[in-house]
């Protein structure tokens, strides 16, 4: 199973696909909760454009990224109230964009809060960005913690995808096999 997270923005949109591992070598031929970051990074618009053009780039960007990652299934920031009223009307256009893209591609689409993002990476939804940066070096046995934030955000939402939804698909899917 291959998840995209996208955290929507006009500026930048961060993204991540976090992919599941088989491990033939069990006896069920599934090693159970095996997961890894193959891929992240963003999108990131120039303000000296109009919004039309940097929306039309996000398209054609992420039009590429999921042809290039084929996702089985996109996990995507769900809109909250905005403290700058000014933020939200961008976010929810860029991220109106991006839906549209998952429906073109006939991608299933699943949203989660920033709370929700925060307590299924950290056990606490209020952690501060760099407490999710630095726990997801440890569940994705990375190197170095993922940047920019944004991109960190997109593999912070695929992981939450994959606690939530992926663990039960995959287990089901394991136990058809056996």
């Amino acid at each position: 199973m291959k998840i995209l997270g996208i955290d929507p923005g006009l500026g930048r949109v961060g993204f991540g696909l976090l992919e599941t591992v088989r491990d033939q070598n069990t006896a069920t031929g599934w090693a159970g909760q095996e997961f890894g970051a193959s891929q992240w990074g963003i999108i990131a618009t120039s303000k000296d454009k109009t919004v039309g053009a940097r929306l039309q780039e996000i398209h054609d960007d992420m039009t590429q990224i999921m042809e290039q990652l084929r996702p089985d299934v996109v996990s995507i920031e769900r809109l909250f109230y905005f403290r700058n009223n000014t933020t939200i009307i961008p976010v929810a256009q860029a991220r109106g964009v991006l839906l549209m893209l998952a429906y073109r591609f006939d991608l299933p689409v699943y949203e989660y809060t920033p709370m929700q993002v925060k307590q299924a990476i950290t056990g606490y939804g209020k952690s501060e960005k760099s407490e999710v940066q630095e726990a997801l070096v440890g569940l994705l046995n990375l190197p170095k913690k993922p940047t920019p934030d944004d991109a960190a955000d997109g593999l912070a939402l695929a992981v939450c995808h994959f606690n939530h939804v992926g663990r039960l698909q995959l287990l089901q899917e394991s136990a058809g096999q056996g």
